[in-house]
């Protein structure tokens, strides 16, 4: 079901790390390296990304480097939005990529990329052409955000909020398809680069719009798709049941999992953002979304057979 893990998502980004409790990445380095050693002991085939960051940052991946984290990873991953957040232009995506090649020869993943609607709808369409013009065959993996809108009520992840203006209100406009259902301009645009381009669509817990997910992605020819299994969700009730159904319901895309998002109970500060107060914890919830989602040949056969009398 799962062909990729991605360790913990945007790492160098404070919306999902706390630089205040780990100002120079110690704590991250010695979770990441755990995570790793962990999904390699349950399935050795499965690819191991270290968490796309943003922005992207040759100084952070040099970092991880020193660290010994990359020994521990099979490719890199990088997030870009210069139509949005980066301070840096969208033709200048090869040039961002190759900054990173300089740095490790491991492959280097876009896991997101994406362009919002927030302005105008041609905006996100224009960006949608460009982006593939620029990116088509310089990564093994290239992943667009998002199929959905956010819908406002939800709120989205980050520690800014509204203090970001209006940069946080464009985290609503990032889909292919309004949070009504109905289609925008891009979606058509989108369409004419699968497979060559998967999505990622983050599902929230007991999320309703699974079952349209799939039935869009499959229409549109997706093949490749970035979703997550959140650590802090798995203390939900009903939490496997729900992971058993997401994935059961994904089953026919090649699936790359993001882990991350550490319990308030469980992190040094009550955020998900917090280092974990056991970075050994996290690892263990890796371990066990990996054996029960992608563990070894007749474990993964046990796992679909449990599914399918679910």
């Amino acid at each position: 079901m799962i062909e990729a893990a991605m360790i913990w998502n945007e790492p160098n980004n404070k919306s999902h790390w706390d630089p205040e409790l780990d100002p120079d990445w110690t704590l991250f380095a010695e979770m990441a390296i755990l995570a790793g050693q962990a999904i390699r002991a349950e399935n050795a085939d499965l690819t191991r990304v270290l968490g796309g960051i943003s922005p992207i940052d040759p100084g952070f991946i040099a970092n991880m480097k020193a660290r010994g984290v990359l020994d521990h990873v099979d490719a890199v991953a990088v997030h870009g939005f210069p139509l949005d957040w980066n301070l840096w232009q969208i033709q200048e995506w090869p040039t961002k990529i190759a900054e990173i090649k300089a740095i490790t020869d491991l492959p280097v993943w876009v896991s997101e990329v994406g362009v919002s609607s927030f302005g105008a709808d041609e905006v996100q369409a224009w960006g949608m052409a460009r982006t593939a013009e620029l990116l088509r065959g310089r990564a093994p993996r290239l992943h667009w955000y998002s199929l959905f809108d956010l819908p406002e009520a939800w709120g989205a992840t980050t520690r800014h909020k509204e203090a970001e203006g209006s940069s946080y209100y464009r985290h609503f406009h990032m889909g292919l398809i309004r949070a009504d259902g109905t289609p925008k301009p891009a979606l058509d645009v989108f369409a004419r680069h699968t497979p060559a381009f998967g999505l990622v669509q983050w599902f929230h817990f007991e999320d309703p719009r699974l079952d349209e997910a799939v039935a869009w992605m499959k229409r549109l020819g997706v093949t490749d798709l970035r979703t997550g299994l959140s650590w802090a969700d798995s203390f939900q009730p009903g939490a496997d049941a729900f992971f058993d159904r997401m994935m059961r319901s994904l089953e026919d895309f090649n699936v790359t999992v993001t882990f991350c998002f550490t319990p308030e109970h469980r992190g040094l500060a009550p955020h998900h953002t917090s280092a974990p107060a056991a970075p050994e914890e996290f690892a263990e919830f890796c371990a066990r979304m990996v054996r029960r989602y992608a563990g070894s040949a007749r474990a993964t056969e046990s796992c679909e057979a449990q599914l399918a009398l679910r």
